[in-house]
């Protein structure tokens, strides 16, 4: 019998982090199932799903936060089994970068019953006037009762400024 925990992971950016933590859990006896990892502001930032025989889970967890003395901070939890049920659809959103952005489109997001399995944000100059630009790639699992189209509206609500383009699966 095994569980699946859900791990995240911050450290400051160095070599040798994810060799660090795939060694533990592989020396637990854990498979590494997923992950997404990623630099930022300097840091290192990941959340991996792994699957570990429940005999283990102990050794694993006490090991994983041993390497709080090199400065990989780790917290574990178990995975959660809600499935949400709904289109899975995936949008690029492009605008003019403004403060509060995440958070008017998770709001509408969020009032329209749409879930975030997965979001990218980032910034750039725009390439003639060198304003900053606000650009999100998100997959959603949007309700049966709406589609494409009027997710489209809702987003495009928002603001005059924004583009919004789907993606094909």
């Amino acid at each position: 019998m095994s569980n699946q925990l859900v791990m995240s992971i911050m450290a400051d950016d160095r070599p040798g982090v994810v060799e660090q933590v795939a060694a533990i859990i592989t020396g637990n006896s854990g498979n590494w199932l997923e992950s997404a990892l990623s630099r930022l502001g300097g840091k290192f930032a990941g959340i991996v799903l792994v699957e570990v025989p429940v005999d283990k889970q102990v050794a694993l967890e006490t090991a994983l936060a041993s390497l709080a003395a090199k400065g990989i901070r780790i917290a574990v939890d178990h995975a959660g089994s809600a499935t949400i049920s709904g289109e899975n659809v995936t949008f690029e959103v492009i605008g003019n970068d403004r403060k509060g952005i995440v958070g008017e489109i998770s709001h509408v997001l969020a009032k329209h019953g749409v879930s975030v399995d997965e979001l990218y944000t980032s910034t750039e100059n725009a390439p003639m006037s060198g304003e900053l630009l606000f650009r999100a790639t998100a997959n959603v699992i949007i309700p049966e009762d709406m589609d494409r189209d009027r997710l489209q509206e809702i987003l495009e609500e928002l603001s005059d400024d924004l583009m919004i383009e789907f993606f094909d699966d």
